[in-house]
């Protein structure tokens, strides 16, 4: 089992330091495992709603708009369902010392992207090259 590495409150990771170095990889580690215990309560207060809200409402515009209600608030939860799913991705990787490099280059993704979107998967520059092929590809 891994020593456990020592974190202050205020770290953030630097440029001048090594990359992927213990003690951005344990900083990366807890803001994606802090990220997805919230997700997990937001789904559990969802369900929680849902289960509770279940009440037979006669004006049918009433009714309408809280089916909408529902149906937006499921599509929200789905996302979060995937998201989760990237930031078990995400834990993976650290763990396997992939974390931080580019999946396209190899390359490292700078530490703002991550700090900003840490299950970030490509560079800045992969990634724009990306969504421009895409835009490109795409039926309108």
């Amino acid at each position: 089992m891994k020593a456990e590495v020592f974190l202050p409150d205020d770290y953030r990771p630097a440029e001048d330091e090594p990359f992927m170095n213990e003690r951005q990889l344990e900083y990366f580690r807890r803001k994606l495992h802090n990220w997805k215990a919230e997700l997990m309560d937001d789904s559990k207060s969802t369900i929680s709603e849902l289960q509770n809200s279940t009440r037979n409402i006669p004006d049918i515009a009433d009714r309408a708009s809280e089916e909408t209600d529902r149906a937006l608030e499921l599509r929200t939860r789905d996302r979060q369902r995937k998201l989760v799913a990237k930031i078990d991705s995400a834990l993976r990787r650290i763990e396997n010392g992939e974390y931080g490099y580019c999946e396209e280059t190899g390359e490292p993704i700078s530490l703002k992207r991550l700090d900003a979107r840490p299950i970030a998967t490509l560079s800045l520059e992969a990634q724009e090259r990306h969504e421009r092929a895409e835009k490109v590809h795409r039926d309108d």
